[in-house]
């Protein structure tokens, strides 16, 4: 596996991703100030966590690929199904912990990608890692692993977990990171996001997209060294 995606980011992006990672982060009432928000920490960036000792590991696959006559990769996400008691709705990469059957957290990412959208791991073309990222409350490491796949896959979701499989450009990704307001749990915060039409992509999955985001040389090989579709 090449080592492409280790390299340090091209810059510094200002105003970094913030903490608040997902709706189980919430902090608890009684660290909310009473104005009911709470402004969101700064984020110093994944690759300067201090260290995961005594986290859960965890795993995702960053799919990429790049679309016959297109020139920008498309990044390949699952949302979550709007009835599931935790992260209803939200948008992630597929993956999870990793299970006492799993090699390394490189077979954590291909089983989950398997297991949820029907990705085969001979069809992905694992090329790198990114930083790790620390959920807060829920005290995971979660490794992300980026892989080329060939475009035009069919996908085959699991019901009971993933609703929709979204296949979004780096581009559009780039230009729609904003600061957005959210409310979860009763308690309003503000966090920076990335908007992409009707999707919205927030917390450990969107300081996972900027870690990515930072790599523009490399992603910049990929126009040339990504699968193409067959025409």
């Amino acid at each position: 596996m090449s080592s492409a995606f280790t390299w340090s980011p091209d810059r510094s992006v200002p105003g970094a991703i913030d903490q608040i990672a997902a709706a189980d982060e919430i902090p608890d009432a009684d660290e909310i100030p009473a104005s009911g928000r709470r402004p969101a920490p700064s984020w110093p960036g994944a690759r300067d966590l201090a260290g995961t000792a005594g986290q859960t590991p965890a795993a995702v696959l960053v799919p990429l690929f790049v679309a016959f006559g297109e020139q920008e990769p498309r990044v390949v996400l699952t949302r979550r199904r709007a009835d599931l008691r935790r992260h209803a709705g939200e948008i992630s990469f597929p993956g999870g912990r990793k299970d006492a059957e799993d090699a390394d957290l490189k077979d954590t990412a291909l089983r989950e990608a398997e297991e949820e959208i029907g990705l085969p791991r001979s069809e992905v073309d694992l090329i790198g890692e990114l930083p790790p990222t620390s959920t807060f409350a829920t005290n995971y490491v979660i490794h992300p692993f980026v892989g080329l796949i060939p475009a035009g896959l069919p996908w085959r979701v699991s019901a009971r977990e993933v609703d929709a499989v979204l296949e979004l450009p780096l581009q559009a990704l780039r230009s729609g990171r904003r600061r957005v307001e959210l409310q979860r749990r009763g308690i309003s915060f503000e966090t920076d996001a990335y908007v992409v039409g009707e999707h919205l992509i927030w917390g450990a999955t969107a300081r996972i997209l900027e870690n990515l985001l930072e790599r523009r040389a490399a992603l910049a090989d990929l126009r040339s060294a990504g699968r193409r579709a067959r025409p």
